[in-house]
């Protein structure tokens, strides 16, 4: 289960309270951020506050990962740092690090419009240097006031609006990162409640291969969980070149736990599309 906070990109009077929402065995807990006056600062933070202390039927964190979307156009983060330094960081415990992610969003309109390369669908190196320093901004200031050093991310999630369209950019970073602070044990939740439309990751920054990186995990966590192990192994040698290979990692069995055939077949389609 996952938190979403959106801060500095308005707030809609009808998702005012934390909303759930079930994504087959993704369960997303979508709040408002701060910014909307004192004594709704003071009830949004009570909720999530409460929401964060919660524990599930094993005793354990009900929330296991926070994504905070921070508005890239804004110039004023104030109630953002206060959201996330005085009531998200300190409410997740000694594993802080790996339970927040801070994503900038609408990196495209960051400096107005200005810079970004709609042909390529890229920042232009002028841009890129306004993002990273924001980027280094927001961590420096969080673990100023935390000591907890987090790694934020800049994207744009794209649109379509009638014929007009453009992809997004950087979401197989997002995606990389929300699944690599995701438990092992809990990663194919996002087999099936994710897009496997090729274009929505093709455009990053190239700095890391997060789809081969993003395979990698789907592809250990299956073998893993996985007591059809061979079979499954083999499916996944032939799609990957790995012939006899992955048929022998595909006989590891983990934990005991079984894996849902509509769950495999969700990942093997959604492996391809990032291949």
């Amino acid at each position: 289960m996952w938190m979403l906070l959106k801060v500095g990109i308005g707030v809609d009077p009808e998702t005012m309270d934390i909303k759930k929402y079930d994504l087959d065995n993704l369960i997303l807990w979508d709040s408002p951020g701060l910014g909307d006056g004192k004594e709704k600062d003071i009830e949004h933070s009570k909720g999530i506050i409460s929401k964060l202390n919660e524990l599930d039927e094993n005793n354990n964190p009900l929330i296991d990962l926070v994504l905070i979307i921070l508005d890239g156009g804004s110039r004023d983060l104030g109630t953002s740092y206060e959201l996330i330094n005085s009531v998200i960081i300190p409410n997740l415990g000694e594993n802080a690090k790996d339970r927040v992610l801070v994503a900038i969003n609408q990196a495209d309109v960051a400096m107005k419009g200005r810079y970004w390369d709609f042909e390529t669908n890229k920042p232009e190196p002028k841009l890129v240097a306004f993002l990273e320093e924001k980027v280094k901004s927001v961590k420096h200031r969080v673990q100023e006031a935390t000591g907890v050093n987090i790694e934020p991310i800049y994207y744009s999630a794209g649109f379509k609006d009638g014929d007009e369209a453009q992809r997004p950019y950087n979401l197989s970073k997002l995606l990389y990162f929300i699944v690599k602070n995701t438990p092992s044990e809990k990663r194919l939740a996002y087999v099936n409640s994710t897009s496997d439309n090729k274009e929505m990751w093709e455009d990053s920054d190239e700095i890391k291969d997060y789809t081969a990186e993003i395979q990698k995990s789907f592809v250990e966590t299956i073998v893993e969980a996985s007591q059809a192990g061979g079979e499954i192994g083999q499916e996944l040698g032939e799609i990957f070149g790995m012939g006899s290979t992955g048929k022998a990692l595909g006989k590891v069995v983990g934990a005991g736990v079984g894996v849902v055939k509509s769950i495999v077949s969700g990942a093997f389609n959604l492996l391809k599309s990032l291949w």
